[in-house]
């Protein structure tokens, strides 16, 4: 008897194709920048302060925007909205050069979060559009691919370039990477569903979407997941001595690496057992790869922890927007997209800040801890979400 192959519909349709390549340089000109900057701040004699503040104002400018980008992907577009992020992203990050005061680094990070908010947001709202349902947390996952992989180079490559060819250089690169991208956004859907939807949207904006406490629990769990990477990528370079940047750089690659394949295995699984499943595993995996940095100066434990951390992250990333994508109707992709992102930003930027605050009075090993001790009480949402939606 002859069996039926299952033919599942396509994922990476020529516009998918084209955001995937607009999406892979906009977050690789983030990357290269996200721990130089704090760098080039805190060697003009800034400090961590100031470091915390570069990383801090950026992504308080990323959640700002990110409130309004629905909006106004539905008035303007995909396309404009998608090219103003990758101008925004690109030619503050050549202005950098320009000076290495602080409050000028300030005000590049904040237009560079602003063009990350417009990246974002619109990116993986058209993501939502573009895949089948059926086949979603899968082309989150590749999605995750595209926007992860950029943290695998960039972030390591950041700090090594700025190490051996000073901070211009990188600088430049980012701007140029970011610029180029916007020759791939004319091929790019200008409006879909979402944005005939979203006037018939329940009323409340983007935080509206927090009534839903199906909706509302994801979010808060992967707000804390991206605390603690707040402070994995702005302090992890200045936790360790001057002489040992080559580990920093190292651990930075291990976790770098472990996030975006551990968010596309995490889709794979999705699609086919139910994504739920893996939102404590991932929770957990997170908190005991931070709790290992207590030993930062051990390079066993650094490396161990960054890996293990990086393959929460990954998975917490995937889980969290299939989970959030799955309890909302097609009428609020935009804002569930959005709140998304606020949670990632929202949660980079609030853990950059405090960890800066508390690290001058406790130390590195102090603040990785109690960073840690935040994962594991986000564990106890992640088992309720766990038990109320099984």
């Amino acid at each position: 008897m002859m069996t039926i192959p299952d033919v599942r519909p396509a994922i990476l349709t020529r516009r998918m194709a084209l955001l995937l390549l607009a999406s892979f340089a906009a977050m690789t000109s983030f990357y290269l920048l996200l721990s130089v900057v704090p760098l080039y701040a805190a060697t003009a004699g800034a400090g961590g302060v100031g470091a915390g503040l570069a990383t801090g104002v950026m992504m308080l400018a990323t959640v700002l925007v990110e409130l309004g980008t629905p909006r106004l992907i539905g008035r303007f577009g995909y396309r404009a909205v998608l090219a103003a992020g990758l101008t925004l992203l690109g030619l503050p990050a050549a202005a950098l050069a320009a000076s290495q005061a602080l409050p000028f680094v300030l005000v590049v990070c904040l237009a560079r979060g602003a063009g990350l908010a417009a990246v974002v947001v619109g990116g993986t709202a058209l993501v939502a559009e573009l895949v089948p349902a059926e086949r979603r947390a899968e082309g989150l996952g590749l999605y995750g691919l595209a926007v992860g992989i950029p943290a695998t180079v960039g972030l390591p490559l950041g700090v090594w370039l700025s190490d051996h060819l000073g901070f211009r250089p990188v600088f430049g690169l980012a701007a140029v990477v970011a610029l180029v991208a916007l020759a791939a956004v004319p091929g790019l859907p200008s409006r879909g569903g979402q944005a005939d939807h979203d006037e018939r949207a329940a009323p409340g904006g983007v935080l509206g979407v927090l009534r839903t406490g199906a909706i509302a629990r994801p979010a808060l769990v992967f707000a804390a997941v991206t605390l603690a990477a707040g402070v994995v990528v702005t302090f992890l370079p200045l936790a360790l001595s001057p002489s040992a940047r080559q580990l920093a750089a190292a651990a930075l690659l291990v976790e770098a690496s472990a996030a975006p394949l551990a968010r596309w295995g995490a889709g794979r699984f999705g699609d086919r057992h139910g994504s739920g499943r893996l939102l404590l595993p991932a929770v957990l995996a997170a908190a005991v790869g931070t709790a290992a940095l207590v030993l930062v100066d051990n390079p066993v434990a650094l490396l161990a922890g960054m890996a293990l951390f990086g393959l929460g992250f990954g998975a917490a990333q995937n889980v969290t927007l299939a989970l959030m994508f799955d309890r909302a109707s097609k009428a609020e992709f935009g804002r569930v997209s959005a709140l998304w992102n606020l949670a990632f930003d929202g949660g980079i930027g609030v853990g950059a800040v405090g960890f800066g605050l508390l690290v001058g009075p406790a130390g590195y090993p102090v603040g990785f801890a109690v960073t840690a001790a935040v994962l594991f009480a986000a564990a106890l949402p992640s088992l309720w979400d766990r038990r109320t939606a099984g």
